[in-house]
């Protein structure tokens, strides 16, 4: 086994943070960490999609993403606790993954553009076999495991009708495209049920007017629906496309996956944080993440994990502690050993 010192992979973690790296501008992060393993004499290369690919022994690939989203916050260390854009989401986990991979000799890959189209996790999964298991990396707290994520479905509605006198009673494109939103809201109303288990419409986009021409009145919702596990993207494009009066066009679909928690990346994962006394749990999740990309491309075993709290994402106070970043290389670490041997 290869040995990086603690203070190596602190320092590693905060130079990454220092590297801005938005969806798209992923290169000099790739670069960084594309160092780390040369220098441990380890293969690593960037692809065409931007990925930091370095592959090893393939009974497990440890796999985390490399872009945030925007929002500048300064980089320190206080208390033991590292401050910055991206600490938590997910460079904490991204360069834990990287440390614990060197370590294990397993294989790796930093991947772009998860905040935005999910380009490097769908590149990947068409150029590259199934490993024999996969550990993603977002946060989930050092002591806990994410086995589960809503899918996400995306379309763009638009109405349409003719421009008449506002004293008209008839009702106009804006008008229609209100009601339809009405409609969907109460189509997928779920009282009290956990969010999780929720299908959530969100409105990302709203606008309407006249024409450029000035002979229709329009009107536009980009909507999204987050999709729960037990549900199918094609169940809901149906349900939505039963309550519309107008046209919808559809782009992103990713379908939801739920792993089990009894699945060998799982119990693995599970070992190394009892080897460090955590007690540990499982979460899931209301976001979608790459999980979801690999989920539904390969047929393997695969678990989510991380250092951070996930409800700092995004936020201006995302930091990490620095204690839950050195456990979560020790327990990726011990979860890679464990699926190299096969227990």
């Amino acid at each position: 086994m290869t040995e990086i010192a603690a203070e190596t992979a602190r320092s590693l973690l905060q130079e990454v943070v220092e590297i801005r790296s938005v969806s798209g501008s992923e290169r000099a992060c790739a670069e960084r960490l594309q160092a780390i393993f040369e220098e441990n004499d380890r293969e690593a290369w960037i692809d065409e999609a931007g990925n930091l690919r370095a592959p090893a022994d393939d009974s497990v690939l440890l796999t985390s993403h490399m872009d945030t989203v925007p929002g500048e916050i300064p980089v320190r260390v206080e208390d033991d606790v590292l401050w910055g854009r991206g600490s938590v989401d997910a460079k904490g986990p991204l360069v834990a993954m990287a440390i614990a991979a060197v370590k294990a000799g397993v294989s790796f890959v930093g991947v772009v553009e998860e905040e935005t189209t999910s380009a490097g996790a769908r590149h990947l999964v068409e150029n590259r076999a199934a490993p024999d298991a996969v550990i993603n990396g977002e946060p989930s707290g050092w002591d806990a495991i994410t086995v589960g994520y809503r899918g996400i479905l995306r379309g763009e509605y638009t109405a349409r009708t003719d421009v008449g006198h506002t004293s008209r009673p008839e009702p106009n494109a804006i008008q229609q495209a209100i009601a339809w939103w009405s409609g969907v809201e109460e189509t997928f109303a779920e009282g009290d049920c956990p969010t999780v288990e929720q299908v959530t419409p969100k409105p990302l986009e709203m606008s309407g007017g006249t024409s450029e021409d000035g002979f229709d009145f329009e009107a536009l919702i980009d909507a999204q629906f987050r999709i729960p596990p037990g549900k199918s993207v094609e169940e809901v494009r149906e349900t939505v496309e039963g309550i519309t009066d107008g046209r919808i066009d559809w782009s992103d679909a990713i379908e939801p996956v739920m792993e089990s928690p009894r699945n060998p990346v799982a119990t693995a994962l599970r070992r190394g944080i009892r080897s460090l006394d955590g007690d540990p749990s499982h979460l899931r999740k209301t976001g979608t993440s790459d999980m979801n990309v690999f989920a539904q491309a390969w047929d393997v075993p695969m678990a989510t994990y991380g250092p951070g709290d996930s409800s700092l994402d995004h936020t201006p106070n995302e930091h990490l502690p620095l204690a839950a970043f050195d456990s979560a290389i020790e327990v990726l670490t011990e979860a890679a050993d464990s699926l190299q041997e096969g227990e």
